[in-house]
Order: C-alpha cells, then structure tokens, then sequence
C-alpha cells in the first residue's frame, strides 16, 4: 500500500532547476581541473524527515547513515569551493501507518565556503541527489513495498552548514540539506526532502598539518 499516495499526473522535473545544478557542477569541475585539489573522506549521521503536503499522516524522522568522498579547492585564502559525493540514508517514519520509508540517493553537493583563520567554515551551495532506491518497510501488515518506480530519479536541493577544521586533518560538520523537488512522481501529494547531517571528516594531505608542529 502506499497510504497517501493520491493518483494523478506526475509533475516533470524542472529542467531549468535541473540545467542549473548542472552547471554548477560544472564550474566546479573547472575550477578542480586548474587547482590543487585536497582529498578527503567524511562519513556521520542522518536526521532526515520530509516536508509534505498536504500533511495528512504523522510524520517522524528516521536515522540513516551517510559517507563518501570529498574535493578541497581552495579559491583565495578565504574562499573555497568542495564538491563531494556522498551515500545519504534517508526518508522517514510514516507514524500513522506504522511504517518506515527508505529513501537511498547518491548525493553530489557542492559547497561554497567561506573560511576563518581558526579553522571554522561557514558554507552553502546546491546539491543534486540521483535515488539508488526506495521502499517502505512495515506497512500493509508488514510486508515490504518497492515504491522506486513511484519517485522522481533526480532530486535537487540546497546545503547549508558550519565546520571546522583541526590542524591534524580531522574535523567536524553540521548541515541542513533542504530539498527543493517534490519527488512524488504519481500522485497531487507534494513530498520534499529534509535532511540534517553531522559529519566527521578526513583531510588526506599533510600540508595544513605543518602549522601545528
């Protein structure tokens, strides 16, 4: 069953959203291709719930798990550029039906950040989500339903976020990703993703490490 699924026609992706995230990445990748890149690896907790309208069930947030790569560029000593791709468990509690929605995406964010001399970094950027697969656990006397056919493939979205960096590499992160697609492919309930994340990352290159000797 799919509790509140209404049948109807399904809303297409906007393609000027899509064209500009794109884009985005785009001029990332440039800017990648001309400048040292630092590699890192960031891996942490997902607090992730949706935004639903019209809000007809009970809603309660899920944990998840997200991890993967990320790029460092740095464009002046203040400004940086780090786009990352990332595994994001996500989705919610479905409370009034008693079960679980599972929503697994592959997640490319770019964040612009702005950076403080004692390591803090204010950020913010666009982020593109592509939907590995969904499913909802727990409904219709337990039985388990795929619902990937049932969602849009592409999710675009909005970051934004503080960190900070150690002089050993090792660091800590808090974001709010906010989803900007409704991602109900077949039905008038609009569903949009909310995702708060608190990350530890890795920076794998030794030349920051030198200030703290």
């Amino acid at each position: 069953m799919r509790p509140f699924f209404c049948m109807g026609g399904a809303n297409a992706f906007t393609m000027k959203k899509l064209s500009l995230f794109v884009s985005v990445i785009l001029l990332g990748s440039a800017v990648m291709a001309q400048t040292s890149a630092k590699l890192g690896i960031k891996a942490g907790l997902n607090v992730s719930n949706v935004a639903l309208e019209p809000e007809v069930i009970d809603k309660g947030t899920r944990l998840g798990f997200h991890g993967g790569l990320l790029a460092h560029i740095h464009v002046s000593p203040q400004i940086g550029i780090q786009p990352e791709i990332l595994f994001s468990g996500q989705g919610f509690e479905d409370n009034t039906n008693d079960a679980e929605w599972k929503l697994n995406y592959l997640n490319i964010p770019v964040m612009i950040q702005y950076m403080f001399d004692n390591g803090f970094r204010l950020q913010a950027g666009p982020q593109v989500g592509f939907l590995l697969d969904g499913k909802i656990e727990g409904d219709a006397g337990g039985a388990d339903v795929d619902i990937a056919d049932d969602l849009k493939k592409i999710d675009a979205g909005v970051g934004l976020g503080v960190g900070y960096l150690s002089y050993s590499g090792l660091g800590i992160e808090g974001r709010y990703n906010l989803g900007l697609t409704n991602i109900n492919d077949v039905g008038t309930n609009e569903l949009r993703n909310r995702v708060f994340q608190i990350s530890l990352f890795y920076m794998l290159d030794n030349a920051h490490k030198s200030k703290s000797r």
